[in-house]
């Protein structure tokens, strides 16, 4: 096993958005490395090291999952869904960023095993700010396990 740099793994659709996203963890020296995915798929095929990145086999998971949850071929909460249901990836922090304010999105994915839900500040400064607590609490503060299990 290689020991490479803590990843982030930005699942976020909107372009805009995740380059929004990536300009605040810069603007707040976020020294981690952030792949974006672009759909739930795309996503999973990262985490699980399979088709275009199947060089990733045997690396460990991201230090942070960060999931919009409107997304195209699968959605976050199937994501996530799959993200709990294996023991390579089952302890690895879920953020849930979403546009979504409905009470039925928030309970389903605690429901499903998120570890935070926020809601996508449309203000650059306020997202700004929610990205460097992210990155201060998540990145910095928080302790996780190192989850390699083998599949």
């Amino acid at each position: 096993m290689s020991h490479l740099p803590e990843l982030v793994l930005l699942v976020e659709d909107n372009l805009d958005d995740a380059a929004l996203m990536l300009r605040a963890l810069k603007r707040n020296n976020v020294q981690n490395t952030v792949v974006v995915t672009h759909d739930g798929i795309e996503a999973l095929d990262f985490l699980f090291a399979r088709e275009s990145f199947s060089d990733r086999a045997g690396q460990l998971p991201p230090k942070l999952v960060v999931l919009d949850l409107k997304l195209p071929r699968l959605d976050g909460l199937g994501v996530l869904t799959a993200i709990r249901a294996d023991p390579r990836t089952c302890t690895v922090p879920v953020l849930i960023l979403t546009s979504s304010m409905l009470e039925q999105d928030l309970a389903r994915c605690y429901a499903q095993g998120a570890n935070s839900y926020l809601v996508k500040p449309i203000d650059f400064v306020e997202f700004t700010e929610m990205a460097r607590i992210l990155g201060l609490f998540w990145l910095t503060m928080n302790q996780s396990p190192c989850c390699q299990v083998s599949a």
